[in-house]
This record gives C-alpha cells, structure tokens and sequence, in this order.
C-alpha cells in the first residue's frame, strides 16, 4: 500500500500487494508456456512480490513436461499436478490452496483471456473492493456456446442473486483474505457459481471491468462435452438446493 500525492489530493493505491496468479490447465500445451511467460512480464509493473502457479489437471498431452521446464528457469513459478482429471473445479480449489500472496488472480490456461489485462482488473482493486470481476466485451465463441453461455449466466443469476453480469468469464482478482474462509465443494464448472455466491454471501464487495475474449487458439474445449455439462447442471442444482436451504434456516 501506498499514498500518492495527485493534484493536491491523497490517493490510495494498492502498489505493493503481493499477487499470486494461477492457471488451471488442461492438455494446454500449445497456450501455457505463452501465458506463464505473459503473466511473469506483467506481475513486476503491479508488485515485486508475486508468483505464479499452474494447476495442470491431469493432462494427457505435453502439458507436464513443459511446465516442468519452465519451473527449472523461472524460479517464480510453481507447478501442482494432479495425477488424474479431477475437473475444473478441483483444479481452481488447488489453486487457491496453493496461492500464498495477499491477492489471488486467475484465468484459464487455455489463452481465451489475455492475462496483461489484470492491471485493468488491479486498478479497482481499492480499500472498499474485495473482488474484480471481468465480464467478456464480446464472447469469441460458436453461436452454440454464446446461447448456452447466455442462458447459463441468467439462471445463474436469478437463482443465485448474483451481483455480477457474467458468472461466467473466469477473469478474477480477489483478496486472499476473502478466500480463506470460503468452503468450496465443486468439482465442475459450477464452481464459479459457488465461489462468487460464497464471495457475495459473505459481505464482499465486488466491482467489475470489461475484458477481451479471444476465439480458443488450439484445439477444442474440454468444457462442451455431454458427461462434462450434465456434471455441471447436477452440481448448479445441487448448489441451489443448498442455496434455498441456508434461506430458509435464516
């Protein structure tokens, strides 16, 4: 934290923070090693106390081997495998375990969202916010996956009472300390759901800055699969259920 004298006023900026950034990747190994690379350019214009970590969730491809390689040169970044697939909801849980900074951002390792975005997300980040949420400017998707994600993105949010537009684009700085006290159970991609309602239950407060999303550069997206997005529709229930509940007991 610093003060800056601008114009005769005091200015608070969160100079000096401590960032942990993580991708959750899964058979990315045509996008990570750009995306770590990106992400250790742009940490030292926000702070000189940052890390980065990948959560490579089981890959299958060259995923492991080149992260390993990466870690051997840039002693700032960290890698957690997991020895099989576990879903992008585990791999975000392992992630938030393993960040260690006071401010926790992540995007995907799949080179949708360009991580020099955050210090759009970094500078509302003040005192009286406690996350920044992206929100896409134009989804670079199929028309099936802008539907799907439309329909998913309302029902979430009247279900849920979100505060935010777009539940959906994993673009995310928070505070460590919001975190912590958060008890994440999903394992699919419902997990966004449950984190920010979490977030959002628990008083914080949220601000929202819009991001670029690209078309998928390589390969196609594990998400849309028939096993993987009845997973998510069964935990998105389940999660309301839970949500109706915990009403109801207040």
């Amino acid at each position: 934290m610093c003060l800056v004298l601008l114009c005769g006023n005091l200015l608070l900026v969160e100079m000096t923070s401590s960032i942990s950034v993580f991708f959750p990747a899964y058979n990315d190994a045509a996008t990570i090693g750009a995306l770590v690379i990106a992400a250790l350019d742009v940490l030292p214009t926000l702070t000189d106390d940052f890390e980065v970590i990948v959560v490579n969730d089981g890959s299958t491809d060259g995923t492991r081997a080149q992260l390993d390689a990466l870690a051997k040169s840039h002693r700032e970044l960290r890698v957690v495998h997991h020895s099989r697939n576990g879903g992008y909801g585990a791999a975000l849980r392992s992630g938030f375990a393993a960040a260690q900074k006071e401010l926790i951002f992540y995007t995907d390792g799949d080179g949708q969202y360009d991580v020099r975005e955050l210090p759009v997300l970094h500078q509302l980040l003040t005192p009286e916010v406690d996350v920044v949420n992206g929100f896409k400017i134009k989804r670079a998707d199929s028309r099936q996956r802008k539907v799907i994600g439309g329909l998913y993105n309302s029902l979430a949010r009247l279900f849920f009472l979100l505060p935010i537009r777009d539940v959906d684009c994993d673009f995310r700085l928070i505070r460590r300390s919001a975190v912590a006290p958060l008890k994440l159970s999903v394992t699919s991609g419902a997990i966004c759901v449950e984190l920010v309602h979490q977030l959002h239950r628990n008083g914080c407060r949220f601000a929202e800055a819009p991001v670029h999303h690209y078309p998928r550069p390589h390969g196609r997206s594990e998400f849309f699969t028939p096993r993987r997005v009845i997973h998510t529709a069964v935990d998105f229930l389940r999660l309301w259920l839970r949500a109706m509940l915990l009403r109801q007991a207040n």
